[in-house]
């Protein structure tokens, strides 16, 4: 198939790998390249042809690797790597990359919910350490005076502001942020479809009717052209055969015809598949299902205010208050009169609470857990699920979080509970 590079995107690439092995007197050559924007707009697939193009080889390394039960195996393993890559470039005499898929997905924090582990600290200040001494990269627990050669780093992700931002600061890293125009979506689906037969007028065509649609869109739609021809065959070979007749099969795969590749039957097919889309960002069942158990968790919490049915006296209405009073506290009788008062000063601020616990084993890993569904806002709210998590964890560490829901950040955390019964 005739895959097509985008201009820009082979341009970025081709000048940042080249300036790493260049020796530019007095010039600050960063090591970092990170690759940002939308999801589905083919930045890994563009960086796997301007490889292929340029002759370069290439290691990877993907955000799923960046998470291991074991404190310090991510960064150790981003380190040997990129030693590897190294001695690539020393032994083979070309030109060598490190590349990381999904950075932010591995090392980011999306939200205040997103627990940040030591794996994830240690990885940012290995990428960090790189950056600033890219020939000298130890293995942990051995040192090699060895000047290594340096190694370019190539990163993608969606929202590289969700990353340390330490780590993205100019002269680390070099932003790019990757966006096709029409020129490029026409260019790259042309060379999708190219196999297919469809004119340069048609292509437009078809990218004009989904305009807002990502690269792997077309993609997909491809693909889903060829469901009709494969369903016949699974109806005719039958299902109790089916597998025998692909995978063990005496006679070889089967061949199928060119299906239909119209432009109104892509565009019907396309059709279908947007509203598939809509159909997942509609249902938003996630909300109905923490809907329904905060529902829960306010019903299993008393009331704090009784309402008499009838009016009272004044003497009547003392009395109510003075009950209520005596609920209060002794509901919160678990919690310290300081805790109280963080929990109040909190909220009145405008800030939200949040409530996390762990076991001992965990938490020299950092690897805290939320107890709750959704950040609270009420002063109830917060103490009832407080006594709850301290009954319920009473043998762990509990801490409160206060959250900024503004600037999505952390504002305080405190441990009100350790595993010795203190709080």
């Amino acid at each position: 198939m005739g895959y097509y590079i985008a201009p820009r995107f082979l341009d970025k690439l081709a000048v940042h790998i080249t300036k790493n092995f260049l020796k530019l007197p007095g010039v600050r050559v960063p090591v970092i390249l990170g690759i940002h924007g939308r999801k589905g707009e083919g930045k890994t697939f563009q960086c796997q042809l301007v490889f292929e193009k340029m002759g370069i080889e290439v290691t990877h390394v993907s955000g799923g690797e960046l998470e291991s039960p074991d404190a310090g195996d991510p960064a150790r393993l981003i380190r040997l790597r990129y030693r590897e890559t190294a001695e690539l470039i020393k032994v083979r005499g070309k030109m060598c990359v490190l590349m990381i898929n999904d950075l932010d997905a591995g090392a980011g924090r999306f939200d205040e919910g997103t627990q940040y582990t030591v794996n994830t600290q240690l990885v940012n200040a290995t990428l960090m350490n790189i950056a600033d001494n890219p020939t000298d990269v130890q293995l942990p627990g051995s040192y090699d005076s060895t000047p290594l050669h340096r190694v370019p780093i190539i990163v993608t992700g969606n929202d590289f502001s969700t990353l340390y931002a330490p780590l993205i600061r100019d002269g680390r890293m070099e932003k790019f942020y990757w966006e096709p125009d029409k020129d490029d979506k026409v260019g790259i689906v042309k060379g999708i479809f190219e196999q297919d037969g469809l004119s340069q007028k048609e292509v437009e065509q078809l990218v004009d009717t989904f305009v807002n649609q990502s690269i792997d869109f077309f993609s997909a739609l491809r693909s889903r052209i060829y469901d009709e021809q494969i369903r016949n065959y699974i109806h005719k070979v039958g299902f109790e055969q089916i597998a025998l007749n692909v995978v063990n099969s005496v006679e070889g795969p089967p061949e199928f015809k060119k299906p239909d590749f119209r432009l109104s039957h892509l565009i019907e097919s396309g059709n279908f598949l947007v509203g598939e889309q809509k159909r997942v960002e509609s249902s938003h069942l996630v909300d109905d299902y923490n809907r329904l158990n905060r529902g829960r968790n306010s019903q299993s919490v008393p009331p704090a205010v009784v309402t008499p049915i009838s009016q009272p006296s004044n003497g009547a209405n003392q009395e109510v208050k003075t009950n209520q009073f005596q609920k209060q506290q002794a509901s919160s009788a678990h919690l310290t009169l300081e805790t109280q008062e963080q929990i109040r000063q909190l909220l009145s601020q405008g800030y939200k609470i949040n409530i996390e616990h762990v076991d001992e084993r965990r938490f020299r890993t950092g690897s805290w857990q939320s107890c709750v569904h959704s950040h609270i806002d009420a002063e109830s709210d917060a103490i009832s699920n407080l006594e709850a998590t301290l009954t319920e964890y009473s043998g762990e560490y509990v801490r409160l979080v206060g959250i900024d829901p503004k600037a999505k950040r952390r504002v305080v955390e405190t441990i009100i509970q350790r595993p010795n019964g203190n709080n």
